[in-house]
């Protein structure tokens, strides 16, 4: 992809890298579309660069930015977000031109000498409201802590009507990923931006006093049209409200017998008219796609098999991305098959009950091993119990 395919506006340019070979992002999360990494160039009287890339794309992006300067020298580095995905360049850009400034938030002063080495009297700490006059440009900076780190801010261009929104609003995937935003954005925001619900509210109702046009993240496409439905989808995750009406089957299956009875639950649903029904084994599905899928349904149904007086381990690993995450808001209901020594229904409840504003039916269904004509009539009645509660 030539990254002059990426059009922001007449002024600013975007000099980010696509990572097209990268499987894992921050060593966990499956990617099937490379991940972006992305910068952004303001030229006017001053010139300012916003944000540097992860470590295996800085030569790279100092060869657009150097491209894109056409000869003249920046004047400021922004500094949105200090994650080292969006860090690693800052030393070899401020080597590279001695006379810039970096600008930052000043919980990001505090944290800057743990990602590189600078004088400081090359670094400018910014608070709520300050401003950056480039020329025609002025940036409005807005701090955004813990959307997802500490010392995260935006900016807002009032010429131009962007937003440099950091890690908010991003995705999974290259930005010339053939794919639409939701469903990686939404993977992307429960399983690193989602524990901190509250934050992104802030966040929103600051961008809500704003006229938006564009907006730029630091991960994935410049978004423009689709802006309402984003904010809207936001406004939905940071809430914690269900984003469908529905249920996610998650299936922790030692034998089979789990999974087969999770499928045959699956088609009483659908026959009983359930809008949405989502299923996923855990312990061969993305994990991450999981938590995706258990905080966009309104009822999460965990079958599992009893192990180790517990629960069976995927059940066990799946339960603790939810509780990390802070899952809450939603209806769970709770399957177990055991064959000796029933255990994995009071371990599941014992979790949920620690999770915030979780209603668990009292209606369970224990398996002995297979699935019999008695366990299907079960089913059916906890089936009848979850379409009351979606």
């Amino acid at each position: 992809m030539d990254i002059k395919d990426v059009k922001i506006t007449d002024s600013i340019q975007y000099i980010g890298v696509n990572d097209y070979d990268i499987d894992l992002f921050e060593s966990q999360y499956m990617l099937e579309n490379g991940m972006a990494y992305n910068s952004y160039l303001i030229l006017d009287e001053k010139v300012a660069i916003c944000d540097s890339v992860d470590k295996i794309a800085v030569d790279r992006w100092l060869g657009n930015l150097e491209s894109e300067l056409g000869g003249r020298m920046p004047d400021y580095l922004i500094v949105h977000h200090l994650e080292p995905d969006h860090s690693f360049g800052i030393q070899a850009a401020c080597d590279k031109y001695p006379a810039m400034q970096v600008v930052v938030s000043a919980s990001a002063l505090r944290m800057l000498p743990q990602f590189c080495d600078l004088d400081a009297s090359r670094v400018t700490a910014v608070k709520e409201n300050d401003t950056l006059s480039l020329g025609a440009h002025t940036l409005t900076f807005m701090m955004a802590p813990m959307v997802h780190w500490p010392e995260v801010m935006v900016s807002y261009d009032s010429k131009d009507k962007v937003l440099f929104s950091a890690d908010a609003f991003g995705k999974f995937g290259t930005v010339d990923a053939d794919e639409g935003w939701s469903c990686e954005a939404r993977r992307y925001y429960f399983n690193i931006v989602g524990k901190y619900g509250a934050q992104v509210q802030a966040l929103l109702k600051k961008a809500s006093a704003l006229d938006i046009a564009v907006i730029c993240p630091l991960h994935g496409p410049v978004l423009t049209d689709t802006i309402p439905e984003v904010v809207r989808l936001y406004d939905t995750w940071s809430k914690y409200e269900p984003e469908d009406r529905g249920v996610f089957i998650a299936v922790a299956s030692i034998h089979g017998n789990t999974l087969g009875a999770a499928e045959k639950m699956k088609e009483i649903l659908e026959a009983k008219g359930c809008p949405r029904v989502a299923m996923a084994d855990l312990s061969r599905d993305d994990i991450a796609e999981c938590v995706e899928d258990g905080f966009r349904h309104s009822v999460l149904l965990c079958m599992a098999s009893s192990y180790d007086a517990g629960v069976f381990a995927p059940m066990a690993d799946y339960l603790h991305h939810l509780k990390i995450k802070t899952f809450r808001n939603r209806t769970v209901a709770l399957v177990e098959n055991t064959s000796w020594a029933p255990s994995a229904l009071k371990t599941m409840r014992a979790e949920f009950e620690g999770m915030q504003n979780i209603h668990i039916l009292d209606k369970t269904v224990s398996i002995k091993t297979r699935v019999t004509e008695q366990n299907i009539k079960e089913l059916e009645e906890l089936a009848d119990e979850i379409i009351k509660n979606i």
